[in-house]
């Protein structure tokens, strides 16, 4: 018997579980929470600086409760912002109550390798094409 009745939410249930099971292998955490707020931060992040079209490019390749994360708030009207590295990381830290001892870049990366695995490569390469160099990194295909 499924928790929901209906197989498409038991689905993105649990794609969305392997995802944050993977974060949390990926940053040494026991805490899903924790992962949670990673992967959300990281997205929004990210998503606040895409162009619009990208944003609906990268989230149809997302689960649908992660893509729903993604899109949760989201405000179109500006974007993409123009922020650096430096202002993506602050905004990840913020999300964690810029915790002492927790490397942002970290975070980013592990969130980023996450994705990497369950999105396609000419997806993350048309992004990294729209990002500044310094976000580049963080993308290597």
């Amino acid at each position: 018997m499924t928790t929901t009745g209906l197989s498409a939410f038991e689905t993105t249930v649990h794609k969305t579980n392997a995802w944050l099971k993977e974060i949390m292998e990926e940053m040494g955490w026991d805490d899903r929470h924790r992962a949670y707020i990673a992967l959300r931060a990281v997205l929004r992040a990210l998503r606040d600086r895409m162009t619009i079209q990208e944003v609906a490019d990268f989230s149809a390749q997302l689960p649908m409760l992660v893509r729903g994360i993604f899109y949760d708030g989201w405000q179109p009207t500006g974007k993409p912002v123009k922020f650096d590295l430096e202002d993506f990381m602050d905004i990840v830290w913020s999300e964690f109550n810029y915790e002492p001892g927790l490397d942002p870049e970290q975070i980013v990366r592990a969130v980023l390798s996450v994705a990497k695995q369950h999105v396609t490569e000419g997806e993350i390469a048309d992004i990294k094409d729209i990002l500044p160099r310094d976000f580049q990194d963080f993308l290597e295909v």
